[in-house]
């Protein structure tokens, strides 16, 4: 299976980001071919949406996967997935419920090539704090993680700060339970500080900032596997003007921080054909000149 051996942020995409057009008017080898195209050398997938017979998985499947990773020169970044704390009517996910749940997505994951899961716990309020037995679920599911050697990584998505109190929790649950298997997938949404004069999420800072600084990274970088490289709109000088990627990415890298930068357009016009492959190119020569890969 192919490997990219360099270190530092290293650039790679997001499947969600073809969701207009995936099954529609692109393939999975569609997308090998476009994320090539960008020379982006990591992929995340989402489960349930990429995998056809997933919760199963079909061996032929596994052996086209493993065929494209080679052939397009892309590895396995990061694999998306859900704990679904509501998947029933009349409860929520018991820890046992949703320790199977996790221990399958985790053997998956680790048969595909994966080593980080983006793992998507149930929230209990507007500002994504997780339910209230997500210490139970994932104390159960740390040595089975570890059996696989997969990273669970909730991500810190918009409207959550990294300066909050439920980031707090996660980072004292990681050094009490000295832990290598969990950590975080940070969402570049969080850095926004350019919006629509009348929008506003709620945990929102009342002065109009942004949920977090790009400093505000630093403090949990040692427990940061993968982000998500989050846009809105890439002009036509290859620039994102409502997130600050430079400051991120130079902290980054003066961190000596390891690991995908996976692009996630999060703009309109998802359905229309070739746009998003427009952008996700865009993107990918703006990282490449703040990186310097």
């Amino acid at each position: 299976m192919y490997r990219y051996n360099k270190k530092g942020p290293k650039r790679g995409v997001a499947l969600y980001s073809y969701s207009g057009e995936f099954g529609v008017s692109m393939n999975l080898e569609d997308c090998f071919k476009d994320m090539y195209d960008c020379g982006a050398h990591g992929v995340e997938i989402l489960a349930n949406t990429h995998i056809p017979t997933y919760p199963e998985v079909d061996e032929l499947w596994v052996k086209k996967w493993f065929e494209l990773l080679d052939q397009y020169q892309i590895e396995p970044a990061e694999y998306g997935h859900w704990i679904d704390s509501r998947l029933y009517r009349d409860h929520e996910l018991s820890v046992k419920e949703s320790l199977h749940m996790l221990e399958r997505d985790i053997k998956i994951a680790h048969q595909l090539g994966f080593k980080v899961m983006r793992t998507k716990m149930g929230v209990i309020d507007d500002v994504n704090t997780p339910v209230t037995n997500w210490r139970e679920i994932i104390r159960e599911a740390l040595p089975i993680a570890k059996e696989y050697d997969v990273k669970m990584c909730p991500e810190l998505h918009m409207p959550t700060a990294l300066k909050s109190k439920y980031v707090d929790d996660y980072v004292e649950f990681i050094e009490k339970e000295n832990t290598k298997n969990f950590g975080f997938n940070v969402d570049f949404g969080t850095f926004q500080n350019v919006f629509e004069s009348d929008f506003r999420l709620p945990g929102m800072p009342e002065d109009g900032g942004p949920c977090s600084r790009p400093e505000d990274i630093i403090p949990i970088l040692p427990y940061v596997y993968c982000c998500h490289a989050k846009f809105n709109y890439m002009d036509e000088h290859f620039e994102e003007k409502t997130i600050p990627y430079a400051e991120v990415i130079e902290i980054l890298k003066e961190h000596q921080w390891d690991g995908y930068l996976v692009s996630e357009h999060e703009g309109a016009d998802k359905d229309k054909q070739g746009f998003v492959s427009d952008q996700l190119r865009r993107q990918h020569i703006m990282m490449k000149r703040i990186i310097g890969d």
